[in-house]
């Protein structure tokens, strides 16, 4: 693509992990011009100079600045990825808009169709009610007719994504019991955010595993959407993620029972129905357990089951990258749908 074709890109947020992962990506994107980055503890500094792998990017001399509305909107930018808090992130987001910018969003905050279940999980009032009708959620797969349209992407969390791909064909084609769906997640350090705490400190997380979050993990909410308009009714299952001593990665292991008379056949045939043809889908089969190290780094999620003919339950075993699939990478997924690119534009690495 020539230079001139390019898109007007700029990255608010862009000094924590998704943020760096975003970096990482559009500065190779044939498809990007990257005008604008910012970050509150950076700006002033040079991209090369707080990130010196970038130094000898395209890029590396552009300036870190305030995540101003009017800063980013004066710069060209056509489009903002959002790599910000939740909370902090409806505010910018609905200043952008406004200016005309389309906004990808990889924050909590416009994920969730109900302003009320956004402040039960979240613990205080939706910044911006009005905009969530219009927030399309980014899973490319379920709704990339959606996103093409979109001006407003919700781009999902990690933990939801890696658990949603494996259930929602099993669920839209009533293959399981929801009532049964039992969700078990493994996460690299990177997914708790680049913040100085404690608790993710190496000496406490290297050779340690633990569980978290629990009973009501965050996330809750926006799985349980997803999973109830693809079944038809409410779903509430029980999710238990963990912290894994690695950087990056989620394998989520999910089971559930089969309905009376479905044969195990059919959920092989229901996932390939729905993912033959996606880009970003690996389908594993029957009996293929889904690993870290295949995904890491990539736009992939690998998805493999089983079922355990003694309890009558489905085994889903799925992998992804946490800064990748999990958040940029299909965060520049959507962004490509949006603005009428090849979906794999800047993502086919291995």
């Amino acid at each position: 693509m020539r230079r001139m074709n390019r898109i007007k890109t700029a990255i608010v947020g862009a000094s924590g992990y998704s943020g760096m992962e975003l970096l990482r990506l559009l500065l190779g994107h044939p498809g990007v011009e990257l005008v604008a980055v910012t970050s509150r503890q950076e700006a002033g500094k040079a991209l090369g100079e707080v990130f010196p792998r970038f130094c000898k990017a395209p890029a590396a001399e552009l300036t870190f600045i305030e995540p101003d509305p009017d800063a980013i909107a004066a710069t060209g930018a056509q489009a903002a990825f959002l790599a910000l808090p939740h909370g902090v992130a409806a505010e910018i987001a609905r200043a952008l808009l406004d200016r005309g910018l389309k906004v990808i969003d990889l924050s909590a905050d416009f994920r969730l169709r109900d302003a009320a279940v956004y402040e039960e999980f979240y613990g205080h009032a939706h910044p911006a009610p009005s905009l969530l009708a219009e927030a399309v959620y980014g899973l490319p797969e379920t709704r990339a007719a959606e996103i093409r349209e979109a001006r407003l992407v919700a781009s999902p969390g990690c933990y939801p994504t890696s658990i949603l791909l494996p259930l929602l064909p099993l669920l839209r084609e009533n293959l399981i019991d929801p009532t049964t769906i039992v969700a078990n997640s493994m996460s690299g350090v990177s997914g708790a955010g680049r913040k100085p705490d404690l608790t993710l400190l190496f000496c406490e997380c290297h050779e340690s595993a633990r569980a978290y979050g629990v009973p009501k993990h965050r996330h809750l909410s926006e799985i349980e959407q997803e999973l109830s308009l693809a079944a038809g009714e409410t779903v509430v299952i029980s999710f238990i993620p963990h912290l894994i001593p690695v950087n990056a990665g989620i394998a989520t292991s999910t089971t559930a029972k089969l309905r009376d008379g479905v044969s195990p056949a059919a959920l092989g045939a229901a996932l390939e129905k729905a993912y033959a043809d996606q880009p970003f889908v690996r389908l594993l089969g029957k009996g293929g357990c889904a690993d870290t190290k295949n995904v890491t780094r990539t736009n992939f999620i690998d998805i493999g089951w089983q079922h355990d003919p003694r309890t009558g339950r489905v085994i889903l075993m799925s992998a992804e990258d946490n800064l990748g699939k999990g958040a940029g990478g299909q965060a520049v997924q959507s962004f490509n749908l949006m603005f009428g690119l090849p979906e794999t534009h800047g993502l086919q690495n291995f």
